[in-house]
């Protein structure tokens, strides 16, 4: 927690006061009974749960060691998820499934991923390890090891995910390059010297005397009763 938040001040304030601590430790029982066939005792206590850390996970998932959901709120966890090692998930995270068949129906988290706040991830697809995931990202394909996936629907991004010793807490920098973002400028790019080039063969046909002006007629205006008057003559009215 200390090397993942630097708001944690104590060990005695992490683990009173970290309600994603706080859901670990009670889905690490209850996790212990659905394995053991006590499925209504584990889905009882991860409900009492719920409602004090605003935290679901479902007793059959799989969570690593040292696995940090910081502030917690609206994190759901469904039953098929696995999440690796020494992942973080931020409040709003959704591990969901994409199908009501029996099965692996949710994401697997390999170790060290990051996913920002508000992001959701949705079927039985795989981020890589050490992947990042961007804030409000949806991902419904699987993200390979060490990149960043942003957007609805989530694309990945040239750059690589930083290693851990440059952790970033909602899994995108400052600068990162996005492949659309580089995209749409290039057609920027491209209409402006469209334009430029326009205007340098108007400028060479006026040097040379021809005469332009009837351009300017083109398009002077939209009359909604043209075409009106035109059918109607049409139909001899």
């Amino acid at each position: 927690m200390f090397d993942r938040d630097p708001a944690a001040r104590s060990t005695w304030e992490v683990v009173t006061c970290y309600p994603g601590v706080h859901a670990l430790i009670v889905h690490r029982l209850s996790h212990t009974l659905w394995g053991r066939g006590l499925k209504w005792p584990a889905r009882f206590l991860a409900h009492l749960t719920r409602g004090l850390t605003g935290v679901e996970i479902h007793p059959g998932a799989t969570i690593g060691r040292r696995v940090f959901i910081d502030h917690g709120m609206g994190v759901v966890i469904g039953e098929t998820a696995h999440i690796g090692d020494d992942c973080t998930l931020y409040h709003g995270v959704t591990l969901g499934g994409t199908s009501w068949r029996e099965g692996k129906r949710h994401p697997t988290l390999e170790a060290g991923v990051v996913v920002g706040a508000g992001a959701k991830i949705l079927g039985p697809i795989t981020i890589g390890t050490g992947a990042r995931v961007g804030s409000n990202a949806v991902v419904v394909r699987s993200v390979p090891p060490h990149a960043t996936a942003v957007g609805i629907p989530a694309r990945v991004l040239d750059e690589p995910a930083t290693d851990g010793d440059a952790f970033q807490p909602y899994a995108v920098g400052t600068e990162t390059d996005d492949p659309l973002a580089r995209s749409v400028q290039a057609l920027a790019d491209q209409n402006a010297a469209t334009d430029r080039q326009m205007t340098q063969v108007l400028d060479a046909l006026r040097q040379l005397g021809v005469d332009l002006s009837a351009d300017r007629e083109v398009g002077t205006g939209f009359e909604p009763n043209a075409a009106k008057a035109g059918s109607a003559r049409k139909r001899g009215e």
